[in-house]
């Protein structure tokens, strides 16, 4: 054979209980290396380059020349090994002609009755300030979400704000009117909604019920951590209204698992804690942290040791989600569905999520917004729901997300896992939505090894967890 070398970048194994398992970076596979595989990954990983004598030297009284060259072939073939000298081809950008929707984000209020410290919303306003998403405005971006959905079986309309219960007329009138023109279409749709929780009641709770919501409440934990931040426009914590409402809540719904969003700031960043109170104590069948980096305020934004903390306990927390999946029990832990979930399926991106793409969110005015994060922001729009999607402008940004090569993410090991990050924690941190979220790089490349070592342990133990929990809510997300 030819002098070969190692693509280190497409290749990256971790051992895992004796098992070494590797991930095929540019399409997110993962399978186990037999023997042969280890041993030569290893002589490639020790040597710039191979030719045959030296693999002949080094393995050849322990492996066969046939199951060698079978080896060296499969490693060609998956652009493992090549030849040295031999350049990179660029990466081919996949032109956008048509923006296929499936989601529309309404910001149906920019007027919110709390005053959350870290809030992101830079058009969030008081409840008297704020100004309302007419039913006119809602209809048209339906009829648009629906014109570009025509190839999809299903749609899905979200409801954000503000807080959007604070204009709950025009979701009990948007609704119906969705639902007979989906029917009309033959499409099904999904309804959604985050909440803070306060302005729920029984009457209001078993509406959403009877249209089968899938709903968020945003909660930061036990009181203290809770009122820490959440609090009302007059400055006062929040926490004894929402656990009183949450009660009532998961009390009534049953249409769909009911799920929590938890923002962890300065001061808040106990992850196990918070998971108890949320999960064991009020009763959510999910709890999701998001650790806040990139808020308006500083003072409130993790810093990187508060940041590494957070990530260390979130996988102290992880290894508990494992061994209850292996003794066929789920504790209800979002991020780690997720990370289940994109390991399990193989997940290859070239962008880092359907923003712009399957997603849009309209504003007050109608204009259209990569997602509900940019709503207010001084990033640009891309048309509005009356004149339709600048399809041009919109695909030129999503072509450009493709290639961040030149901040480095080409060779990063987790490429195609998170494709340079969330455009807007991008753009809230370093004012460039394709700039890479590097405070988070290192943490996640680890974030996704601890993942693929989670994955393995559950399948050696108990496949079926994948089948009875992470495929369902797959399906619904």
């Amino acid at each position: 054979m030819t002098a070969l070398t190692l693509i280190r970048h497409n290749a990256h194994q971790i051992d895992v209980d004796g098992h070494a398992m590797m991930m095929h970076v540019p399409s997110s596979s993962l399978f186990e290396l037999d023997g042969v595989g280890r041993d030569v990954y290893d002589l490639f990983n020790r040597f710039d380059s191979v030719d045959s004598e030296v693999m002949r030297t080094e393995l050849g009284a322990r492996h066969s020349p046939d199951s060698l060259a079978e080896c060296i072939s499969s490693f060609i073939d998956l652009d493992i090994l090549r030849e040295p000298g031999i350049v990179e081809a660029p990466r081919v950008i996949a032109k956008v002609d048509e923006i296929p929707l499936s989601t529309i984000v309404l910001n149906v209020n920019t007027g919110c009755n709390l005053s959350c410290t870290y809030c992101y919303k830079e058009d969030l306003t008081t409840p008297s300030k704020g100004v309302k998403m007419s039913f006119e405005t809602a209809k048209a971006s339906f009829e648009m979400l629906l014109k570009q959905a025509k190839n999809r079986d299903q749609v899905n309309l979200v409801f954000f704000g503000g807080e959007p219960l604070s204009n709950y007329p025009l979701i009990r009138e948007m609704v119906p009117y969705a639902e007979a023109r989906a029917a009309q279409e033959g499409k099904k749709i999904d309804f959604s909604l985050t909440t803070n929780g306060t302005l729920l009641t029984e009457p209001m709770v078993d509406w959403l019920n009877e249209h089968r919501f899938g709903l968020t409440v945003s909660m930061d934990g036990p009181k203290a951590m809770h009122d820490a931040n959440r609090i009302t426009v007059g400055g006062n914590g929040t926490y004894d209204v929402v656990a009183h409402k949450v009660r009532m809540l998961l009390s009534r719904y049953t249409a769909r698992a009911v799920g929590v969003r938890v923002t962890l700031t300065r001061g808040v960043t106990d992850v196990l804690g918070i998971h108890h109170h949320l999960k064991n104590e009020l009763g959510f069948a999910e709890v999701g942290f998001g650790p806040a980096t990139s808020g308006p305020i500083a003072s409130f934004n993790l810093d990187n040791d508060a940041l590494k903390q957070v990530f260390s306990d979130m996988k102290t927390l992880g290894r508990r989600y494992v061994d209850a999946a292996c003794r066929g029990e789920n504790i209800g832990f979002s991020n780690m569905h997720q990370l289940l979930t994109d390991i399990a399926q193989g997940t290859k991106k070239v962008v880092p999520c359907g923003a712009g793409l399957g997603l849009l969110a309209v504003d007050k005015d109608g204009d259209l917004h990569l997602c509900h994060r940019f709503v207010g922001s001084d990033q640009p729009t891309y048309g509005n729901v009356g004149r339709g999607i600048d399809v041009p402008k919109l695909a030129a940004f999503i072509e450009g997300a493709q290639d961040r090569s030149s901040f480095g993410c080409k060779t990063c090991r987790i490429r195609s896992i998170c494709a340079g990050g969330c455009y807007h924690e991008s753009y809230a941190k370093q004012g460039d939505p394709f700039a890479p979220v590097y405070h988070y790089c290192d943490l996640l490349r680890d974030w996704v090894d601890f993942g693929i070592e989670s994955y393995v342990r559950i399948m050696k133990n108990n496949p079926s967890f994948f089948r009875n929990h992470i495929e369902p809510r797959s399906a619904k997300v």
